[in-house]
């Protein structure tokens, strides 16, 4: 894989109190040397926090942190698109993580009027989702414990991969049914697809998340379907044709959140298609 884990320094050194770091959108972001006070202002970005050991800095998450059961007991900030600006600068972050860019114009002007720097983690493949676990661990000092979890995702990612039918089946999937959201060429979903053997039919729509009138969604007819939600229901318009469609219902969380549970939904995803690939066979 492109990822490495050798323990070559992510991080400048500035001085002795502030190291340099640049963000997923190419920013310089300044950040002290220890950093024991953060603020999360997103599910999966609080998840990667706790899978590389530094679950104990978070002071603050926002209402839709649940994963692991320990960031329920952390205070909240509000929800992920409008928290209390009030309550984060109250809470004294050493740095805020947020994860889309829609997010960081209104938090830089308020945070850095504060001093308070802001990180952005918005991982657009599986491997820049390691990439940003690999640097929370280095953030955060917690460098071994990030390199455990890395090199057992690795593993993991790897053993799927080579059992991965890669006839490039045509895939859709589809995040809401009303309206009809899928994911396009920016979503770290479409990389995973891609990864696990299969072949999506939104890939070159150029934003990450579409919405899709019936009309475009009826003429790409894919055979197989992800659906996010165990309960979920495909859109009438995809499943209207004469085909026969594959489908598969996927938690929510492991699929729409680009952290260490994207795995789950990699591993997942290459055995709907390998196992329909077989079935076909025989």
């Amino acid at each position: 894989m492109p990822m490495l884990l050798a323990c070559e320094s992510i991080g400048i050194q500035k001085n002795s109190d502030t190291r340099i770091f640049i963000d997923d959108l190419g920013r310089t972001v300044e950040i002290p040397v220890k950093v024991d006070r953060v603020v999360s202002l997103a599910p999966s970005i609080t998840e990667g926090i706790f899978a590389v050991g530094a679950g104990d800095r978070l002071v603050g998450v926002t209402s839709y942190c649940d994963h692991p059961v320990e960031a329920l007991s952390v205070a909240k900030v509000g929800d992920t698109i409008n928290p209390s600006m009030e309550t984060i600068v109250a809470m004294k972050p050493q740095i805020v993580f947020v994860s889309t860019a829609s997010q960081i114009e209104g938090f830089t002007r308020t945070m850095q009027a504060r001093g308070i720097p802001v990180f952005v983690s918005a991982p657009t493949t599986l491997d820049d989702v390691l990439a940003d676990l690999r640097r929370m661990g280095e953030i955060f000092g917690t460098q071994d414990k990030a390199l455990e979890l890395l090199t057992g995702l690795q593993d993991r990612i790897a053993a799927a991969e080579s059992r991965a039918d890669k006839s490039g089946k045509n895939v859709f999937v589809q995040i809401s049914s009303e309206p009809l959201f899928t994911a396009g060429k920016g979503s770290f979903i479409t990389d995973l697809i891609t990864r696990a053997g299969g072949r999506s039919v939104t890939a070159d729509i150029p934003t990450a998340y579409p919405k899709l009138s019936k009309e475009t969604a009826a003429a790409l007819d894919p055979q197989y379907l992800i659906l996010s939600g165990e309960s979920a229901m495909p859109n009438p318009v995809l499943v209207r044709s004469g085909k026969e469609k594959k489908i598969l219902r996927i938690e929510p969380d492991f699929i729409s959140r680009p952290g260490p549970r994207l795995v789950n939904a990699f591993e997942i995803i290459v055995d709907f298609l390998r196992h329909e690939s077989e079935n076909a066979t025989r």
